[in-house]
């Protein structure tokens, strides 16, 4: 382990080095060198994201493939969200937009005596153990996911804008980052300060995202693929984030009078225990077609394109928030 970390710290350090830090001096960014190198340290892990869904997952979902492929366009959208993601554009923008804010709130707030808890603190000599403390961090973390994933399906005004993931009828490896960017703005604003207040180390934030990333890639496959009776419990599968996804099951739960509202299970990104302890698990043993409902029965129109989706996406939230009819 520590062999593989110092040859991803030389890598990202020759890079930064030979790339990235000429180009901030070029650009006027020398007192940002600290960001620019944190930034080095980010693409570096979405090229090994990349690389590792392209040689593992990728022929996994070519070996058990739930269903046939039929809209490659589809495909090419959710593959064009995934580079925005894992290649840093879209942290560029929080670089520039977000990032400085959240410092300024940050500094405030330790100013007004609101320092960071250290979870690894919790019991010195073992809780700050760099494996254990990995650990605890990436439980909080995902736990933080689940009550954030489910008011992205609780409240109107949200699933507005998470209804672009949902939208995809093929999903694939790929579609894990399709997203509306203003809901992945709101979840990376509140990583950002849950990782600010519990002290998490710059390092360890980026393994927990990271591994949550490719985890989260490897549920949205086209795999035909069950971790078995225990396994299920205890890691999220393809099979069980596909019912997330399901038409009419995933994003819909049933009121008192059996009306179909905004719910639905399986929230848990990495733990399934969340579903479990919350009553929102479901663990059907079969594949079901995804989408939303109004696309099967009405027809509705969630945009083919990365610009369509993300201009009907803000249509449905201004609707949702009450400020016009147009849907």
């Amino acid at each position: 382990m520590d062999a593989l970390i110092d040859l991803f710290s030389t890598v990202q350090e020759g890079l930064f080095e030979t790339v990235f830090q000429p180009l901030a001096f070029a650009w006027g960014l020398a007192n940002r060198l600290e960001d620019v190198y944190d930034a080095t340290g980010w693409l570096l892990v979405g090229l090994i994201q990349i690389a590792i869904m392209l040689a593992i997952i990728g022929p996994l979902q070519r070996w058990r493939p739930i269903e046939p492929l039929t809209d490659h366009a589809a495909v090419r959208t959710d593959v064009f969200y995934t580079l925005i993601h894992r290649l840093g554009l879209f942290r560029l923008c929080l670089f520039f937009s977000i990032d400085p804010l959240m410092d300024e709130l940050m500094g405030q707030l330790r100013v007004a005596g609101f320092g960071s808890f250290h979870l690894e603190d919790l019991w010195p000599g073992v809780t700050d153990g760099p494996i254990l403390s990995f650990v605890l961090y990436l439980v909080l973390f995902d736990f933080v996911n689940y009550w954030l994933h489910r008011a992205q399906h609780q409240w109107n005004w949200w699933w507005a804008l998470h209804a672009v993931h949902h939208s995809q009828r093929h999903m694939t490896q790929w579609s894990d980052n399709r997203n509306h960017l203003l809901d992945d703005l709101l979840r990376a604003v509140i990583w950002v300060l849950v990782a600010q207040l519990v002290g998490i180390a710059p390092s360890q934030f980026v393994a927990v995202v990271a591994l949550t990333q490719l985890s989260e890639n490897f549920q949205h496959a086209n795999l035909r693929l069950s971790f078995g009776r225990w396994g299920e419990r205890l890691w999220v599968s393809p099979r069980f984030h596909r019912l997330h996804h399901a038409i009419g099951l995933g994003h819909e739960s049933l009121n008192a009078k059996g009306e179909a509202v905004l719910g639905g299970h399986n929230f848990s990104v990495l733990l399934p225990c969340w579903d479990m302890l919350f009553g929102t698990a479901k663990f059907d043993s079969h594949f079901e077609p995804t989408g939303i409902r109004d696309q099967v029965t009405e027809g509705r129109d969630y945009g083919n394109s990365f610009i369509n989706q993300q201009i009907l996406g803000i249509k449905r939230l201004l609707t949702a928030l009450g400020m016009t009819s147009h849907t």
